[in-house]
């Protein structure tokens, strides 16, 4: 029972983690899966990782010309969404969800992605458990994240992110062996992911309900 009680702590600190970085007005308003395994795949530019992971301030723009009528339409339908913080919180919902794919952490993914989204998740899981495999990736950096498209279609605000991002991709085996990728290089990434959320309704949180690569 004593889990049960924790576990339920930790999910509602993270949907009101969610909440507090996603989309809350804060007064200083500025102008406007496919899991890891396939990604480390491609051809890829590597580069030395750093000590400390950090989210990196690139200095340029982080709203595509494309995006900035979806996104007036999103501030006129809610007018408490706030667009810088709802970027920061996209960077860190981005951080939080690749974690908890790359741990298997399934009860994690639940509160942060969609139904469609957690399926396609769970599946790639259940597919690197059968095959023995564990996934020891971590994200070094994010380099960039920039709005790229925005709306508003029958009350459900959709805002699509994409993110440039340094990561460690590591696969080992069952003991502990390395069988892919390197623990001294990072791997730069380039996702696209959507975020929605029913506006006006009573749950105030963004969800990832759809992923691609850039």
């Amino acid at each position: 029972m004593f889990y049960v009680i924790l576990f339920a702590m930790v999910a509602g600190f993270l949907a009101l983690r969610l909440y507090a970085v996603l989309g809350k007005r804060t007064g200083h308003e500025q102008p406007l899966p496919k899991p890891a395994e396939e990604r480390i795949a491609a051809p890829a530019v590597t580069r030395t990782i750093e000590a400390v992971p950090e989210v990196r301030d690139s200095g340029t723009r982080t709203i595509d010309l494309g995006a900035e009528t979806g996104l007036r339409a999103v501030v006129s339908a809610d007018p408490t969404f706030d667009v810088a913080k709802f970027l920061e919180g996209a960077k860190s919902a981005y951080r939080m969800v690749l974690e908890a794919f790359w741990k298997g952490d399934e009860d994690t993914l639940r509160f942060l992605v969609d139904d469609d989204v957690r399926g396609a998740f769970e599946q790639s899981i259940a597919d690197r458990k059968a095959a023995g495999e564990v996934l020891d990736n971590r994200l070094v950096a994010i380099e960039r994240a920039t709005i790229a498209e925005a709306g508003v279609e029958d009350k459900v605000a959709r805002i699509t992110v994409r993110f440039d991002a340094d990561v460690v991709a590591v696969t080992r085996d069952g003991e502990g062996n390395v069988i892919a990728g390197s623990l001294s290089d990072a791997v730069m990434t380039h996702d696209i992911w959507t975020f929605a959320r029913k506006l006006r309704s009573d749950d105030p949180n963004w969800k990832l309900v759809e992923t691609d690569e850039a």
